[in-house]
Protein backbone atom coordinates (compact mmCIF):
# COMPACT_ATOMS: atom_id res chain seq x y z
CA UNK A 1 0.00 0.00 0.00
CA UNK A 2 1.50 3.40 -0.99
CA UNK A 3 1.57 6.39 1.34
CA UNK A 4 -1.50 8.01 -0.26
CA UNK A 5 -3.54 4.86 0.28
CA UNK A 6 -2.22 4.57 3.83
CA UNK A 7 -3.15 8.07 4.83
CA UNK A 8 -6.54 7.82 3.12
CA UNK A 9 -7.35 4.67 5.06
CA UNK A 10 -6.40 6.44 8.29
CA UNK A 11 -8.07 9.78 7.83
CA UNK A 12 -11.04 9.22 5.55
CA UNK A 13 -13.25 12.31 5.61
CA UNK A 14 -11.98 13.70 8.88
CA UNK A 15 -14.06 16.63 10.09
CA UNK A 16 -12.91 19.50 12.22
CA UNK A 17 -14.52 18.02 15.32
CA UNK A 18 -12.20 15.00 15.09
CA UNK A 19 -9.00 17.03 15.20
CA UNK A 20 -7.87 15.91 18.63
CA UNK A 21 -4.61 14.50 19.85
CA UNK A 22 -5.94 11.00 20.39
CA UNK A 23 -6.79 10.74 16.72
CA UNK A 24 -3.40 12.07 15.74
CA UNK A 25 -1.54 9.58 17.91
CA UNK A 26 -3.60 6.69 16.59
CA UNK A 27 -2.82 7.75 13.04
CA UNK A 28 0.87 8.05 13.80
CA UNK A 29 1.00 4.54 15.24
CA UNK A 30 -0.72 3.08 12.20
CA UNK A 31 1.62 4.94 9.87
CA UNK A 32 4.65 3.56 11.74
CA UNK A 33 7.40 1.90 9.80
CA UNK A 34 7.51 -1.64 11.19
CA UNK A 35 11.28 -2.09 10.96
CA UNK A 36 12.30 1.27 12.49
CA UNK A 37 14.50 1.25 15.58
CA UNK A 38 12.16 2.65 18.24
CA UNK A 39 14.90 2.68 20.90
CA UNK A 40 17.62 4.61 19.02
CA UNK A 41 19.50 7.00 21.32
CA UNK A 42 21.68 8.55 18.62
CA UNK A 43 21.07 9.27 14.97
CA UNK A 44 23.98 10.03 12.64
CA UNK A 45 23.10 11.45 9.23
CA UNK A 46 24.93 12.70 6.20
CA UNK A 47 24.98 16.46 6.69
CA UNK A 48 21.57 17.72 5.56
CA UNK A 49 20.54 20.69 3.40
CA UNK A 50 17.72 23.20 3.76
CA UNK A 51 15.95 23.64 0.43
CA UNK A 52 13.85 26.64 1.51
CA UNK A 53 15.21 29.33 3.84
CA UNK A 54 14.74 33.01 4.67
CA UNK A 55 17.70 34.81 6.26
CA UNK A 56 16.78 38.49 5.69
CA UNK A 57 19.68 40.96 5.37
CA UNK A 58 21.94 43.28 7.31
CA UNK A 59 22.05 42.89 11.09
CA UNK A 60 19.11 40.45 11.00
CA UNK A 61 21.06 38.23 8.60
CA UNK A 62 24.07 38.22 10.92
CA UNK A 63 21.78 37.18 13.80
CA UNK A 64 20.08 34.19 12.15
CA UNK A 65 22.48 32.75 9.57
CA UNK A 66 24.80 30.98 12.07
CA UNK A 67 21.90 28.84 13.33
CA UNK A 68 21.40 27.40 9.86
CA UNK A 69 25.14 27.02 9.13
CA UNK A 70 25.48 24.99 12.33
CA UNK A 71 23.07 22.32 11.03
CA UNK A 72 23.02 22.45 7.23
CA UNK A 73 25.67 22.25 4.53
CA UNK A 74 23.69 24.29 2.02
CA UNK A 75 20.45 26.21 1.81
CA UNK A 76 18.26 27.64 -0.93
CA UNK A 77 18.08 31.34 -0.08
CA UNK A 78 14.76 33.05 -0.70
CA UNK A 79 14.94 36.31 -2.69
CA UNK A 80 12.02 38.23 -1.13
CA UNK A 81 14.00 41.09 0.32
CA UNK A 82 13.01 44.73 0.03
CA UNK A 83 13.78 45.39 -2.79
CA UNK A 84 13.67 41.80 -4.10
CA UNK A 85 16.64 40.02 -5.67
CA UNK A 86 15.81 40.19 -9.38
CA UNK A 87 19.23 40.26 -11.11
CA UNK A 88 22.29 38.05 -11.19
CA UNK A 89 24.40 40.91 -9.86
CA UNK A 90 22.10 41.37 -6.86
CA UNK A 91 22.19 37.63 -6.16
CA UNK A 92 25.99 37.58 -6.23
CA UNK A 93 26.18 40.55 -3.86
CA UNK A 94 23.65 38.96 -1.49
CA UNK A 95 25.65 35.72 -1.55
CA UNK A 96 28.77 37.59 -0.47
CA UNK A 97 26.91 39.24 2.39
CA UNK A 98 25.75 35.82 3.56
CA UNK A 99 29.23 34.28 3.35
CA UNK A 100 30.63 37.19 5.34
CA UNK A 101 28.56 36.20 8.41
CA UNK A 102 29.18 32.43 8.31
CA UNK A 103 31.19 31.59 11.46
CA UNK A 104 34.81 30.77 10.52
CA UNK A 105 34.61 27.31 12.08
CA UNK A 106 31.68 26.29 9.83
CA UNK A 107 31.35 25.45 6.16
CA UNK A 108 28.15 26.60 4.51
CA UNK A 109 27.12 27.24 0.91
CA UNK A 110 24.21 29.57 0.08
CA UNK A 111 22.38 28.58 -3.10
CA UNK A 112 20.97 31.70 -4.69
CA UNK A 113 17.64 32.39 -6.37
CA UNK A 114 16.00 35.24 -8.27
CA UNK A 115 12.56 36.68 -7.62
CA UNK A 116 10.37 36.09 -10.67
CA UNK A 117 8.33 39.12 -11.71
CA UNK A 118 6.02 39.91 -14.61
CA UNK A 119 8.88 41.84 -16.23
CA UNK A 120 12.00 39.80 -15.53
CA UNK A 121 13.69 39.52 -18.97
CA UNK A 122 14.77 36.15 -20.42
CA UNK A 123 18.31 37.50 -20.85
CA UNK A 124 18.62 37.73 -17.07
CA UNK A 125 18.17 33.96 -16.89
CA UNK A 126 21.33 33.51 -18.96
CA UNK A 127 23.27 35.86 -16.68
CA UNK A 128 21.86 34.11 -13.62
CA UNK A 129 22.94 30.71 -14.85
CA UNK A 130 26.47 32.01 -15.47
CA UNK A 131 26.54 33.51 -11.97
CA UNK A 132 25.65 30.21 -10.30
CA UNK A 133 22.01 31.01 -9.51
CA UNK A 134 20.12 27.71 -9.31
CA UNK A 135 16.45 28.72 -9.38
CA UNK A 136 13.81 31.42 -9.70
CA UNK A 137 11.01 31.85 -7.18
CA UNK A 138 7.38 32.39 -8.15
CA UNK A 139 5.43 34.35 -5.56
CA UNK A 140 1.86 35.09 -6.62
CA UNK A 141 1.50 38.82 -5.94
CA UNK A 142 0.29 39.32 -2.36
CA UNK A 143 0.60 35.67 -1.31
CA UNK A 144 3.04 36.11 1.57
CA UNK A 145 5.71 38.33 3.18
CA UNK A 146 7.31 40.79 0.72
CA UNK A 147 5.42 39.34 -2.25
CA UNK A 148 3.90 42.60 -3.52
CA UNK A 149 6.30 42.54 -6.49
CA UNK A 150 5.24 39.00 -7.39
CA UNK A 151 3.63 37.60 -10.50
CA UNK A 152 0.16 38.89 -11.34
CA UNK A 153 -0.44 36.54 -14.30
CA UNK A 154 1.73 33.49 -14.94
CA UNK A 155 1.33 33.93 -18.71
CA UNK A 156 3.34 37.15 -18.50
CA UNK A 157 6.37 35.10 -17.46
CA UNK A 158 6.24 32.48 -20.23
CA UNK A 159 9.23 33.83 -22.19
CA UNK A 160 11.32 33.79 -19.03
CA UNK A 161 10.11 30.29 -18.11
CA UNK A 162 11.10 29.08 -21.57
CA UNK A 163 14.59 30.50 -21.02
CA UNK A 164 14.74 28.74 -17.64
CA UNK A 165 13.72 25.45 -19.21
CA UNK A 166 16.54 25.79 -21.76
CA UNK A 167 19.10 26.78 -19.12
CA UNK A 168 18.13 24.10 -16.62
CA UNK A 169 17.19 26.49 -13.81
CA UNK A 170 14.49 25.30 -11.44
CA UNK A 171 11.22 27.07 -10.74
CA UNK A 172 10.23 27.25 -7.06
CA UNK A 173 6.57 28.02 -6.45
CA UNK A 174 4.65 29.38 -3.50
CA UNK A 175 1.60 27.31 -4.31
CA UNK A 176 -1.39 29.42 -3.37
CA UNK A 177 -3.80 31.50 -5.40
CA UNK A 178 -4.56 34.96 -4.04
CA UNK A 179 -8.15 35.39 -5.19
CA UNK A 180 -9.95 36.74 -2.09
CA UNK A 181 -13.07 34.86 -3.14
CA UNK A 182 -11.30 31.55 -2.48
CA UNK A 183 -11.14 30.42 1.14
CA UNK A 184 -7.68 30.64 2.69
CA UNK A 185 -7.66 26.90 3.43
CA UNK A 186 -8.51 26.00 -0.17
CA UNK A 187 -5.94 28.14 -1.97
CA UNK A 188 -3.29 25.44 -2.34
CA UNK A 189 -5.68 23.02 -4.01
CA UNK A 190 -6.92 25.80 -6.28
CA UNK A 191 -3.33 26.62 -7.25
CA UNK A 192 -2.82 23.04 -8.44
CA UNK A 193 -5.81 23.24 -10.76
CA UNK A 194 -5.49 26.84 -11.93
CA UNK A 195 -1.72 27.34 -12.17
CA UNK A 196 0.46 24.29 -11.58
CA UNK A 197 -1.25 21.80 -13.88
CA UNK A 198 -1.29 24.17 -16.90
CA UNK A 199 2.28 25.25 -16.12
CA UNK A 200 3.58 21.68 -16.13
CA UNK A 201 1.70 20.94 -19.34
CA UNK A 202 3.18 23.98 -21.11
CA UNK A 203 6.74 23.43 -19.81
CA UNK A 204 7.24 19.67 -19.52
CA UNK A 205 11.04 19.99 -19.29
CA UNK A 206 11.01 22.55 -16.46
CA UNK A 207 11.89 21.22 -13.02
CA UNK A 208 9.48 22.61 -10.43
CA UNK A 209 9.57 22.52 -6.63
CA UNK A 210 6.14 22.85 -5.02
CA UNK A 211 7.34 24.52 -1.84
CA UNK A 212 6.13 24.04 1.73
CA UNK A 213 3.16 21.88 0.75
CA UNK A 214 0.41 21.78 3.38
CA UNK A 215 -2.44 19.62 2.10
CA UNK A 216 -3.35 16.04 1.29
CA UNK A 217 -4.19 17.20 -2.24
CA UNK A 218 -0.67 18.55 -2.75
CA UNK A 219 0.97 15.40 -1.37
CA UNK A 220 -1.15 13.21 -3.64
CA UNK A 221 -0.51 15.45 -6.65
CA UNK A 222 3.27 15.33 -6.23
CA UNK A 223 3.16 11.61 -5.50
CA UNK A 224 1.41 10.95 -8.81
CA UNK A 225 3.51 13.34 -10.91
CA UNK A 226 6.61 12.76 -13.03
CA UNK A 227 10.21 13.18 -11.91
CA UNK A 228 10.27 16.90 -12.77
CA UNK A 229 8.04 17.83 -9.83
CA UNK A 230 9.29 17.78 -6.26
CA UNK A 231 8.09 19.26 -2.98
CA UNK A 232 9.52 20.61 0.25
CA UNK A 233 7.84 20.04 3.62
CA UNK A 234 8.44 22.07 6.78
CA UNK A 235 8.87 20.68 10.28
CA UNK A 236 5.98 22.76 11.61
CA UNK A 237 3.56 21.41 9.01
CA UNK A 238 4.63 17.88 9.96
CA UNK A 239 4.14 18.50 13.67
CA UNK A 240 1.07 20.74 13.95
CA UNK A 241 -2.39 21.26 12.60
CA UNK A 242 -4.31 24.54 12.67
CA UNK A 243 -5.46 23.99 16.27
CA UNK A 244 -1.94 25.00 17.37
CA UNK A 245 -2.64 28.61 16.39
CA UNK A 246 -5.52 28.86 18.87
CA UNK A 247 -4.56 26.73 21.89
CA UNK A 248 -4.94 28.83 25.04
CA UNK A 249 -5.42 31.99 23.02
CA UNK A 250 -4.12 33.29 19.71
CA UNK A 251 -0.53 32.09 19.24
CA UNK A 252 1.06 34.23 16.51
CA UNK A 253 4.35 32.34 16.44
CA UNK A 254 2.47 29.42 14.86
CA UNK A 255 1.05 31.66 12.12
CA UNK A 256 2.70 31.06 8.76
CA UNK A 257 1.77 31.09 5.08
CA UNK A 258 0.61 28.73 3.80
CA UNK A 259 -1.26 28.46 7.07
CA UNK A 260 -1.37 25.23 9.11
CA UNK A 261 -4.23 23.00 7.95
CA UNK A 262 -6.54 20.30 9.39
CA UNK A 263 -5.24 17.09 10.97
CA UNK A 264 -6.08 15.02 7.88
CA UNK A 265 -3.56 17.12 5.94
CA UNK A 266 -0.84 16.89 8.60
CA UNK A 267 -1.10 13.11 8.52
CA UNK A 268 -0.84 13.13 4.73
CA UNK A 269 2.34 15.20 4.91
CA UNK A 270 3.84 12.83 7.49
CA UNK A 271 3.02 9.90 5.27
CA UNK A 272 4.64 11.60 2.27
CA UNK A 273 7.79 12.68 4.12
CA UNK A 274 8.36 9.19 5.57
CA UNK A 275 7.31 7.28 2.44
CA UNK A 276 10.77 7.06 0.87
CA UNK A 277 9.52 8.89 -2.23
CA UNK A 278 12.53 10.83 -3.55
CA UNK A 279 10.41 13.77 -4.66
CA UNK A 280 9.79 14.92 -1.09
CA UNK A 281 12.58 16.69 0.77
CA UNK A 282 13.40 19.04 3.62
CA UNK A 283 12.71 22.77 3.41
CA UNK A 284 12.32 24.57 6.73
CA UNK A 285 10.80 27.81 5.41
CA UNK A 286 12.32 29.25 8.58
CA UNK A 287 11.14 32.86 8.45
CA UNK A 288 12.51 35.23 11.11
CA UNK A 289 10.45 38.17 12.35
CA UNK A 290 11.29 40.30 15.37
CA UNK A 291 9.12 39.36 18.35
CA UNK A 292 7.35 42.71 18.46
CA UNK A 293 6.32 42.27 14.80
CA UNK A 294 4.99 38.77 15.46
CA UNK A 295 3.04 39.86 18.51
CA UNK A 296 1.33 42.99 17.21
CA UNK A 297 -2.23 43.40 15.90
CA UNK A 298 -1.26 42.54 12.31
CA UNK A 299 1.62 40.08 12.59
CA UNK A 300 4.08 38.80 10.03
CA UNK A 301 3.67 35.30 8.63
CA UNK A 302 6.38 32.78 9.36
CA UNK A 303 7.74 30.33 11.92
CA UNK A 304 11.35 30.75 13.03
CA UNK A 305 12.65 27.16 13.27
CA UNK A 306 16.30 27.46 12.24
CA UNK A 307 17.83 27.12 15.74
CA UNK A 308 16.39 23.61 16.25
CA UNK A 309 15.31 22.58 12.77
CA UNK A 310 16.74 19.06 12.70
CA UNK A 311 15.59 18.40 16.26
CA UNK A 312 12.03 19.23 15.16
CA UNK A 313 12.24 17.01 12.08
CA UNK A 314 13.61 14.17 14.24
CA UNK A 315 10.62 14.60 16.56
CA UNK A 316 8.23 14.38 13.62
CA UNK A 317 9.85 11.26 12.12
CA UNK A 318 10.21 9.68 15.56
CA UNK A 319 6.48 10.16 16.15
CA UNK A 320 5.78 7.61 13.41
CA UNK A 321 8.80 5.41 14.20
CA UNK A 322 10.43 6.37 10.90
CA UNK A 323 13.83 7.71 11.96
CA UNK A 324 15.40 5.39 9.40
CA UNK A 325 13.77 7.51 6.66
CA UNK A 326 15.04 10.88 7.89
CA UNK A 327 18.47 10.80 6.23
CA UNK A 328 17.09 10.40 2.72
CA UNK A 329 14.50 13.13 3.27
CA UNK A 330 17.00 15.56 4.83
CA UNK A 331 20.28 14.74 3.10
CA UNK A 332 19.75 12.95 -0.22
CA UNK A 333 16.46 13.71 -1.97
CA UNK A 334 16.88 17.46 -2.36
CA UNK A 335 20.45 17.27 -3.63
CA UNK A 336 19.46 14.58 -6.11
CA UNK A 337 16.46 16.58 -7.36
CA UNK A 338 18.60 19.69 -7.88
CA UNK A 339 21.31 17.64 -9.59
CA UNK A 340 23.91 18.55 -6.97
CA UNK A 341 26.38 16.26 -5.18
CA UNK A 342 25.39 15.00 -1.76
CA UNK A 343 27.25 16.50 1.17
CA UNK A 344 30.35 14.96 2.67
CA UNK A 345 30.45 14.76 6.44
CA UNK A 346 27.86 13.92 9.06
CA UNK A 347 25.83 15.34 11.91
CA UNK A 348 24.61 13.47 14.98
CA UNK A 349 21.39 13.92 16.92
CA UNK A 350 21.10 12.55 20.44
CA UNK A 351 17.96 11.59 22.30
CA UNK A 352 18.56 14.12 25.08
CA UNK A 353 16.47 17.05 26.34
CA UNK A 354 16.91 20.41 24.62
CA UNK A 355 15.31 23.50 26.13
CA UNK A 356 14.46 25.97 23.37
CA UNK A 357 15.47 29.52 24.41
CA UNK A 358 12.66 31.93 25.21
CA UNK A 359 14.26 34.57 22.98
CA UNK A 360 17.38 35.04 20.87
CA UNK A 361 19.20 38.17 19.68
CA UNK A 362 17.87 39.60 16.41
CA UNK A 363 19.57 42.73 15.10
CA UNK A 364 18.84 45.38 17.77
CA UNK A 365 15.92 43.46 19.28
CA UNK A 366 14.95 39.83 19.97
CA UNK A 367 13.27 36.98 18.15
CA UNK A 368 11.20 34.13 19.56
CA UNK A 369 11.81 30.70 18.01
CA UNK A 370 9.04 28.16 17.57
CA UNK A 371 8.53 26.13 20.77
CA UNK A 372 10.25 28.83 22.84
CA UNK A 373 10.68 27.73 26.46
CA UNK A 374 9.66 24.14 25.69
CA UNK A 375 11.80 21.00 25.91
CA UNK A 376 12.49 18.95 22.79
CA UNK A 377 13.40 15.26 22.92
CA UNK A 378 16.36 15.48 20.51
CA UNK A 379 19.54 17.56 20.62
CA UNK A 380 22.28 18.23 18.10
CA UNK A 381 25.56 16.83 19.38
CA UNK A 382 28.16 19.61 19.63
Amino acid sequence: MDYVAKVSSLTGDVSTCHEDRTRAELGCRQLACENADMTAQTLTLTRPDDWHLHVRDGAALASVLPATARQFGRAIIMPNLRPPITTAAQAQAYRERILNVVPPVLTFEPLMTLYLTDNLPPDEVVRAKAAGVVALKLYPAGATTNSDAGVTDIRKTYATLEAMQRAGLLLLVHGEVTDPAIDLFDREAAFIDQVLEPLRRDFPGLKIVFEHITTREAAQYVGSADANLGATITAHHLLYNRNAIFMGGLRPHYYCLPVLKREVHRLALLAAATSGDKRFFLGTDSAPHASQLKEQAVCGAGCYTAPCAMELYAEAFDSVHALNKLEAFASFNGADFYGLPRNIGTMTLVRAPLVVPETLPFADTVIKPLRAGETLAWSLRA
